[in-house]
C-alpha cells in the first residue's frame, strides 16, 4: 500500500449493509475518512433474492457516503458468506533467478503465478491467494523472502475459490449500482485480525460470526485459514420462536430477546411474571423462565449445528477455542457457556482490542478495509473514488475519524 491509498470496503448482511472508507495515512495506517450504514434489503442467509432491492441498498449506503464526504465512489471491495467459498491448501517451490542477487519481487510473483495452477472444482472460481511463511532453501522461514540469499524458496498459500454463480449474481447487483468491484473478502479473513487477539492468531481456533439470519464460521490453525462455512440461523430465529411459542408480535418478541437475554435458566435469579398482550389472551403471563428456556433452546441447536459441520470436516478435535462475535450472540448473557457445554472446546466472547473501539455495525467493514490494506505483494490496492481538494473535504475527513471511534 502507499501512502494516499484509498479502500473502500462493503460488508452485505441481511440485516444491514455497511460501508467504510479508509485512507492510507503517513504512518501507513488506516483512518477512517467515512462509514455509512443502511438496512439491507434482497438478501436473506446470505443468498441475494431480489437483485434491484440489493442494487437499491447498495446506492443508497454509497450515496450517504458520498453526500458526507463531497466523493464519488466508482469501486469497492466486498465481503463473501463461508458457504460460498472453498479453500484449497498448496505450496509452489520456485528457484531464484539469480541467487547471488537474491530473490526478487518477480521471483515471488512468479511463484504466486504457479500457485495458482491448481485443480479447480466446477463452479469455482479463484477470487485470492493468501501467503504464509516462505522456507527458504536452508530451511529458514519468512514472511517475506524478497532480498533474501538462496537459491529457492518454497511458497505456503491458500487458494481462496469463490462459487461462480454466487459472483454472477453479486456483480450483477454492484454493475446496477454502478460500483465496481475490487475484490472479494470472506467474512472471516475480515474479521480476523481484528477480532483475535495476538496470542489466539498463532492458535488453532474458530471464530464465530452470528449474524441475524446466519453463522460465519471460519477454522484457522495460526496464520492458516483452513476452512469456512455459513450455517443458515442466527438471532432472528431466537426472535421468531418466542413470537410462534407466546403468541407475540416479532415485534414483542425482539423486546422481550433484549430484556431477557440469557441463554442459561440455571442462572435466573429471580423468575418474575411477564404480562403479554397476545390475539386471543390479552393479558397472559409467562414467568421469565419460560422465555429464557426459548432462548436457551435456539442457543444450544446453533452450537449444535457448528458442531455437527466441524465434526463432519474431521476439524472438532485440532480446534483449542471458540471465539463468538456478533452482536445477535454477544448480547445473550452466558451463550459461551452453552456454547462451550455443546462443543466440549472452549468458549469466549472476542476481546479483540481494536474491535472494542469500533461500533458494532461497521466492525467488518473496518476489517476488510484494514484486511485489504495489510496484505503482502499487492501494489495496487486503492479503490477508485473521485474527491474534492478543498479545506471543507479535510476537515470533513478528521471528524469522521474522531466519529467512528468511541470515545
Amino acid at each position: 500500500m502507499a501512502i494516499g491509498d484509498v479502500i473502500v470496503g462493503i460488508d452485505i448482511r441481511a440485516s444491514r449493509t455497511s460501508l467504510i472508507v479508509g485512507e492510507v495515512n503517513s504512518f501507513n495506517q488506516i483512518e477512517v475518512v467515512c462509514s455509512t450504514s443502511t438496512k439491507s434489503n434482497g438478501i436473506q442467509k446470505g443468498k441475494i433474492i431480489n437483485e434491484t432491492a440489493l442494487a437499491e441498498t447498495l446506492k443508497k449506503v454509497v450515496a450517504d457516503a458520498e453526500k458526507e464526504m463531497d466523493i464519488t465512489i466508482n469501486s469497492a471491495y466486498v465481503t463473501m458468506p463461508g458457504k460460498y467459498v472453498t479453500i484449497i491448501q498448496n505450496s509452489v517451490t520456485k528457484e531464484a533467478k539469480d541467487k547471488y542477487s537474491g530473490i526478487s519481487t518477480r521471483d515471488v510473483l512468479t511463484a504466486l503465478l504457479a500457485a495458482k495452477a491448481v485443480e479447480i472444482p466446477e463452479g469455482k472460481q479463484i477470487i485470492d491467494i493468501i501467503t504464509n511463511d516462505f522456507v527458504l532453501d536452508d530451511g529458514k522461514e519468512v514472511k517475506n523472502p524478497v532480498g533474501s540469499f538462496a537459491s529457492s524458496f518454497t511458497l505456503d498459500c491458500q487458494i481462496i475459490l469463490g462459487d461462480e454463480e454466487y459472483l454472477k449474481i453479486l456483480r450483477n447487483v454492484f454493475r446496477k449500482a454502478n460500483i465496481e468491484i475490487d475484490g472479494y473478502v470472506p467474512i472471516v479473513l475480515a474479521e480476523k485480525n481484528l477480532m483475535l487477539e495476538e496470542s489466539e492468531q498463532k492458535d488453532s481456533v474458530m471464530l464465530l460470526d452470528v449474524g441475524a439470519q446466519q453463522i460465519d464460521l471460519g477454522v484457522f490453525f495460526g496464520e492458516r485459514i483452513i476452512y469456512t462455512n455459513s450455517i443458515d440461523v442466527g438471532g432472528d430465529n431466537i426472535t421468531n420462536d418466542i413470537s410462534i411459542v407466546l403468541g407475540i408480535s416479532l415485534e414483542e418478541a425482539e423486546k422481550l430477546k433484549k430484556q431477557y437475554s440469557l441463554a442459561l435458566r440455571s442462572y435466573i435469579d429471580n423468575d418474575t411474571e411477564v404480562v403479554l398482550s397476545t390475539s386471543s389472551e390479552p393479558n397472559k403471563v409467562v414467568k421469565s423462565s419460560e422465555i429464557v428456556e426459548i432462548i436457551e433452546a435456539r442457543v444450544e441447536q446453533m452450537f449444535e449445528l457448528v458442531n455437527k459441520d466441524i465434526t463432519n470436516k474431521g476439524l472438532k478435535s485440532e480446534i483449542n477455542t471458540v471465539i463468538l462475535t456478533g452482536q445477535d450472540i454477544l448480547s445473550i448473557s452466558k451463550s459461551d457457556m452453552v456454547g462451550k457445554i455443546t462443543l466440549n472446546i472452549p468458549v469466549k466472547a472476542s476481546t479483540g482490542k481494536i474491535a472494542g473501539l469500533i461500533k458494532p455495525n461497521y466492525a467488518t467493514a473496518y476489517g476488510l478495509v484494514r484486511y485489504i490494506a495489510t496484505r503482502p505483494f499487492s501494489k495496487n490496492i486503492s479503490s477508485s473514488i473521485d474527491k474534492e481538494k478543498n479545506e471543507s473535504f479535510i476537515k470533513k475527513v478528521l471528524y469522521k475519524i474522531k466519529e467512528f471511534f468511541y470515545s
